[in-house]
């Protein structure tokens, strides 16, 4: 739903400096998710860590017009230490000025939650929030449109950006909500306002802030004050002495599978080899239906689900039919190859003692294929409430029972427990220190099973970087400020509301990915763009927070693009669908995506004819949005094929034009590339994507621009050579006269290509020639260096500022593209500014 800047200034009563026209679709706490800038509301919200107003100047360099900000953080912005510029001028914002952003995030959100009179389901709980939230969408679905939190979103910032979710479509809603302090649960209860209450049950999680598990209970049930009726466990004694003493005035299905009297009863519970039948009787009604897993937790997970959909009259065939197809709610854990054989599996999201459980269990499965040690990095496990050697005790229990050979200890409190651990153990204060151990070679790993498990406060990213770490001498060396350069030149020939996108796959052409893409993120581009899910996600977890899109998404990889919040561009109904399916099973809902056209290329799109079909997908659903459509030129380059170009220009407006009146949201087109930006100003459209002319090449001429890469080597040994003795592999290299040769540490391994061996090419010592003798090797190659001054240890230049990229490409009869991202990840990037 929309809504007018006055009407929300007016909802949240705020102090509004700025009389930019807007209309709002999409509140923003977090830089990272902007995705819709023109329709953006941003909180500066203020955290212990972090305070959201120093994000205004990136954002508004990124489109954004409308700040929610305290009054300290507008006088800073008067006094220009946040303030945002706009070509020296003066910028055009709005700024609603409020005492505290959250607590105004919140009251925007109780005011549209006020707007819908349909069910909504609350979900709170120790556990199993998440779990119960996506099954009752997987239960539900088919019949109503359902607006659900995304992901795990339910605290104080999840909870009103989960609700300001429900819209005119919307028949049902369900939202979690979770607390770590009393007093948390008043203000969530005041923007969900569930009407039906589901608790899932009460554990030690979060306990730290509670005197008592029951003072926590009762905290949550004050999120059911108002619920028309409230399902639980009724079984358990201790929730259900809590729900008494509550005094709710809700009806209760407090599900039993002891005492026949209650409404819902369940009569058998029966563990076969991969299911559960489970028998129930609800208004005098006998059932039955097979749940797809045998652990405890689902089983009682799928029976608060079985009390919302009887509740809300869901047919028991329609119950039985779908619970037997549930789905498992994604795990986080991802599973890397390691250095010295091994294989890396982090889970550093969070720590806690049932995901540490379900993390070993993992960890074991994956040795009993692989066959390594398993070993445990694990921090200090925060915020159970549990006395350190009782918890530890525990964790100890869970290593023993997984087969955990081997526990590498990352904090204070796990050392203090070190006696508990009857493995080959060590401990470290911090997660610097551990790597510094490893990088000595203090701490040996090596052809091991690691499972790292931290806490996010320790930062263990930087460790699993270190265990992945690859090095080799030979050097690319990467000039940042020519590549500005570039940006700037093409800039200049954009119309200025023309927005960019940066193309940083294949390791940004093999200059590599992550300082290329913290670069042009420092210059304010739009978008970045790589072509897998994976090269996104790298740069994320090194802390790259712009707009990423994936060019090539795989169908594997869904999770991964959720996760890191990694836009995919879709291309066919086959690949829709499967995104769709996967991002309502995650609760994902308006996912960016970036629709592709074929105008000619053939390769990958949706046809121009195929929009109507497309739009009423669409349309049908909330999982995703289109947030750009767009097209690749054929042949921008080239004036034999500008006909051709210009109908491709022709195609695109008319596709694009047609799927942008069908929404009412703001959906941006682009098609020009970096030949189409010099040759085809006219088709710029919304957006450019930016390619080789970044990297110093123009596309059109095949000209140098300004040099970004350089690709470096030194001499290895130099040795005289008879003029009757040969080089190399295979005898290939036939000297004609008494020779120096010089070898190299650089091969096709390190992406030399073999066919510029046997004096097919040269690399240049000292500015000065020097063919390549014989063939090249995997890691090695040698060079003539009979007539050049030069010595062991002398600087080689494979191309780069004095041997232009393309005098490779023409003898390779290639393009520049190839020889950039053939350069192997093994070779070590250096980065510098001119």
């Amino acid at each position: 739903m929309s809504y007018s800047i006055e009407s929300i200034t007016e909802s949240m009563g705020a102090r509004r400096v700025g009389s930019v026209p807007a209309t709002i679709d999409w509140l923003l706490t977090d830089s990272r998710s902007l995705s819709f800038p023109e329709e953006t509301l941003f909180f500066a919200l203020t955290t212990k860590r972090n305070d959201g107003a120093r994000y205004i100047p990136d954002l508004y360099a990124r489109g954004v017009r409308n700040f929610v900000v305290s009054e300290e953080s507008y006088r800073d912005i008067e006094s220009g230490k946040l303030k945002p510029t706009a070509n020296d001028q003066s910028p055009v914002v709005n700024y609603l000025i409020v005492p505290n952003p959250l607590k105004a995030l919140q009251k925007l959100a109780e005011q549209h939650r006020g707007k819908f009179q349909i069910p909504v389901i609350g979900i709170t709980g120790s556990n199993g929030k998440t779990i119960v939230k996506e099954w009752l969408h997987q239960l539900i679905s088919p019949e109503r449109a359902i607006v659900r939190s995304p992901r795990s979103y339910n605290s104080q910032i999840g909870v009103p950006l989960s609700v300001w979710q429900m819209n005119e479509q919307s028949e049902l809603a369900i939202f979690e909500a979770g607390i770590s302090e009393p007093g948390e649960m008043r203000a969530l209860q005041n923007i969900i306002k569930p009407t039906i209450g589901i608790l899932t049950n009460i554990g030690g999680a979060h306990q730290e802030n509670f005197f008592s598990l029951q003072e926590k209970c009762m905290e949550k049930l004050v999120l059911f004050k108002n619920c028309d009726v409230v399902i639980y466990n009724g079984d358990d004694e201790f929730i259900s002495n809590c729900v008494a003493k509550s005094m709710l005035s809700a009806r209760e299905i407090a599900w039993s599978r002891k005492d026949m009297e209650r409404p819902l009863y369940i009569s058998k519970v029966e563990k076969k080899e991969e299911c559960t039948v489970i028998s129930y009787r609800y208004l005098d009604m006998d059932n039955t239906f097979t749940l797809p897993f045998i652990d405890d937790a689902s089983i009682e997970n799928s029976l608060n689900c079985l009390a919302a959909c009887l509740y809300l009259m869901l047919p028991a065939e329609k119950i039985t039919e779908r619970m037997a197809k549930l789905e498992p709610v994604a795990m986080r854990l991802e599973v890397k190859e390691g250095k010295n054989g091994c294989l890396l599996i982090n889970d550093s999201y969070n720590s806690d003692l049932g995901s540490l459980d379900i993390a070993l269990n993992f960890l074991y499965r994956r040795s009993l294929v692989n066959g390594l040690k398993r070993t445990l990095v694990l921090s200090d496990i925060l915020e159970t409430g549990q006395n350190t050697p009782t918890l530890y005790r525990q964790v100890a229990q869970l290593v023993n029972s997984r087969g955990i050979e081997r526990i590498i200890g990352v904090g204070n409190e796990i050392a203090t427990c070190a006696a508990r651990f009857d493995v080959e153990k060590s401990f470290y204060p911090d997660t610097n220190t551990l790597i510094r151990a490893i990088e000595r070679g203090e701490l040996r790993l090596e052809n091991e099973i690691i499972l790292i498990k931290g806490a996010r406060k320790f930062g263990f990213d930087a460790l699993t970087e270190v265990l992945e770490k690859k090095v080799h001498e030979t050097i690319l060396e990467v000039n940042l400020g020519a590549m500005i350069a570039n940006l700037n030149s093409y800039r200049s020939r954009l119309k200025p509301e023309a927005k960019t996108v940066c193309m940083v796959k294949a390791s940004a052409y093999g200059a590599g990915s992550y300082e290329i893409a913290k670069t042009l993120q420092e210059h304010h581009v739009d978008y970045l763009a790589v072509a897998v899910a994976d090269e996104g996600s790298e740069l994320r977890k090194a802390g790259i927070t712009a707009s990423i899109i994936i060019m090539n998404p795989e169908m594997t990889a869904f999770k991964t693009m959720f996760d890191y919040k990694l836009e995919p561009e879709v291309y066919s109904f086959h690949l829709l669908e499967a995104l769709i399916k996967e991002a309502e099973k995650e609760g994902i809902t308006n996912f960016p995506i970036h629709v592709k056209v074929d105008t000619g290329m053939h390769r990958l799109g949706f046809a121009p004819e195929d929009m109507p079909r497309l739009i009423e997908r669409l349309k049908g659903q909330n999982a995703v949005i289109p947030r750009s459509v767009f097209s690749h030129f054929v042949g921008s380059d080239a004036p034999q094929f500008d006909a051709f170009t210009r109908q491709q220009i022709v195609n695109f407006e008319k596709a694009s034009m047609e799927l942008q009146n069908a929404f009412p949201h703001k959906i941006l087109r682009h098609i020009c590339n970096s030949a189409g930006i010099e040759r085809f100003p006219g088709a710029q459209f919304d957006m450019v994507r930016l390619g080789i002319g970044l990297y110093g090449v123009n596309p059109v001429d095949n000209s140098i621009m300004n040099n970004v890469s350089t690709l470096r080597t030194t001499i290895l040994q130099i040795r005289d050579v008879p003029g009757e003795d040969t080089v190399g592999y295979s005898r290939k290299g036939h000297l004609s006269r008494p020779s120096r040769i010089a070898a190299i540490p650089i091969g096709y391994a390190d992406g030399l290509n073999r066919h510029l061996g046997n004096g097919h090419a040269y690399c240049l010592v000292n500015g000065q020639k020097a063919p390549y003798v014989g063939n090249i090797c995997m890691d090695v190659c040698m060079i003539d260096v009979t007539d050049i001054d030069c010595k062991e240890g002398d600087m080689v230049e494979i191309f780069g500022d004095h041997l232009p990229i393309t005098v490779l490409s023409d003898i390779l009869e290639t393009i520049p593209y190839e020889i950039l991202t053939s350069v192997s990840t093994r070779v070590k990037r250096v980065y510098y500014q001119d």
